[in-house]
């Protein structure tokens, strides 16, 4: 077993992440030629985004797992950074199988099954023996389903009835005094079993382990080399590396996705993006899984290179569903949407009062660049919106229309305020947010990860910047939590309408058009 020559690979190089943005806990499984990939949600829906690739390079979204009502509940009282914690994706008996918690009241472990990843998936199959997050799935020899979970413990289930057998058993459970062993993962790889895990907390301590025996249950021996990946105490622009999952290539090679995240600015240094997935490839020595460097650019897999669509930059709401790309906070009831109330429009009609709550009807999608470009031609006639860059309900930056104004809101844990307004002009309004992240060059003690410049573009794209504001109050080692910033759209007060909403991602300072009009600044 080894990493083949990059025979076939243009360059020899591709570039992580392999999957930008809010897309933590990867679990990875392989049917033929064919890689599928899912991630964590937590309170947005649809939930759990899963993925397709031939090369574990270049991957594209092919739907939600869970993307009905009656699959996923997440009522109001779900806190931001709950909701649906690390799936696990598997292939077994010619059927796809994701395991998953929902963190949320009435939530708990359940399994879902599908012929065809892309959906439709089945409806939930309780698992209410199962205690822990993280929860995964292996098949013994004789068919026997084990679910090993967070803390590390394991039972023996029927995930077609979601039955447990018998009480819980204690697995090895990373070093001794290891902060927060989760995310494990059981395979068969010759002889041995191996467990591998995560431990050290989620954050810089993040790391993976693993450990080898002679049946599912252990016991477990642990590897000498143990962790087999952290980037713990280094420099590395990639950090919080862990929570991991293992796939075995056509060719015999062995790969790892992981999540990871690029913190950016000053001291402590505030990730913006979320954790987001990354590939390193394994190979096996002495029986161990060694892991290869996890590095923005890394070597590619050995063989060609699978056609990738560019990545969307703009939605004009044209069909009558919306691309998998596109979550809300928690729900999305049927008629607070609809791009049939005006064809060619995205029409939203407002349930919370603001960004503030947990109720509002927002669509978004992930930031996935450092710095990025995001445009909406808007029409408030009928109501009060905008776009909105999303953390939490505590943490978010809007530029809004309506009532005959443009005004720009910053909320920032126990503030809110409006730090800028401008008369609106009669008809739709172009509305812009540009990121630019902060240059490494330009580092010291307490740079801003990135900035944010809200306002309008007029039909020439000249922009009309209103404020500036400082990107690391919508940061997690800020406002707390795991997950990142989500762009789009939103309605505050009665129906707001999108003819379309552009997403680009940018070089650092490429805010062109842009007016030299001095906004308001929000500060450290």
């Amino acid at each position: 077993m080894g990493v083949a020559p990059l025979d076939g690979w243009p360059g020899g190089m591709f570039a992580n992440p392999v999957i930008a943005g809010l897309h933590p806990d990867p679990s990875v499984c392989r049917v033929g030629a064919d890689y599928y990939l899912a991630c964590s949600s937590f309170e947005y829906f649809p939930g759990v985004p899963v993925f397709h690739s031939r090369d574990l390079v270049h991957w594209q979204q092919i739907g939600n797992a869970l993307d009905r009502p009656s699959q996923l509940l997440l009522p109001p009282q779900t806190p931001s950074s709950g909701g649906v914690y690390a799936p696990t994706l598997r292939h077994h008996d010619g059927r796809f199988w994701l395991i998953t918690t929902n963190v949320a009241p009435g939530g708990g472990t359940a399994v879902f099954t599908a012929t065809d990843p892309a959906g439709p998936w089945s409806e939930p199959v309780a698992v209410p023996g199962v205690t822990g997050i993280d929860p995964d799935l292996a098949w013994d020899d004789d068919g026997t389903c084990w679910c090993t979970y967070a803390g590390i413990e394991q039972i023996r289930i029927d995930p077609g009835t979601g039955q447990t057998f018998g009480p819980p058993r204690r697995l090895w459970s990373g070093a001794p005094g290891a902060q927060a062993p989760e995310a494990p993962h059981l395979y068969r790889v010759g002889d041995h079993w191996y467990l591998l895990i995560a431990e050290g907390g989620t954050e810089r301590g993040h790391a993976v382990s693993v450990a080898r025996g002679p049946t599912p249950g252990g016991p477990f021996e642990p590897c000498p080399a143990n962790p087999v990946l952290t980037h713990r105490g280094t420099n590395r622009p990639i950090q919080n590396t862990g929570h991991a999952d293992l796939v075995e290539a056509p060719d015999g090679s062995w790969w790892m996705v992981l999540l990871g995240v690029r913190p950016g600015g000053g001291t402590p240094g505030w990730h913006v993006l979320g954790r987001e997935t990354f590939l390193a490839p394994v190979t096996w020595v002495d029986g161990w899984p060694v892991v290869g460097d996890v590095a923005p650019d890394m070597a590619a897999p050995p063989w060609p290179p699978h056609p990738a669509a560019p990545p969307p930059t703009r939605d004009d709401f044209d069909s009558d569903r919306l691309h998998p790309r596109w979550v809300s906070v928690r729900s999305r009831p049927d008629e607070s949407w609809s791009t049939m109330d005006r064809a060619g429009w995205l029409s939203l009609r407002a349930a919370g009062g603001s960004l503030d709550d947990p109720a509002v009807t927002f669509v978004g999608r992930r930031q996935q660049h450092p710095s990025c470009r995001v445009r909406a031609l808007v029409d408030a006639a009928e109501g009060r919106g905008g776009v909105a860059v999303r953390l939490d309900e505590s943490h978010h930056y809007e530029i809004e229309v309506g009532d005959g104004q443009v005004r720009v809101v910053a909320r920032t844990a126990a503030v809110r305020a409006a730090v800028a307004t401008r008369a609106a002009q009669a008809g739709p309004v172009r509305l812009r947010v540009d990121v630019l992240a902060s240059p490494r060059g330009d580092w010291h003690p307490r740079q801003e990860p990135d900035t944010l410049r809200l306002g309008i573009e007029d039909a020439d794209g000249v922009f009309d910047v209103l404020a500036e504001l400082d990107g690391r109050y919508l940061s997690t080692e800020v406002a707390g939590g795991f997950t990142g910033r989500v762009i789009g759209m939103y309605a505050a007060a009665g129906t707001v309408r999108f003819d379309w909403f552009d997403y680009e991602p940018t070089e650092h300072g490429a805010a062109q058009g842009s007016s030299t009009r001095a906004g308001a600044i929000l500060a450290p």
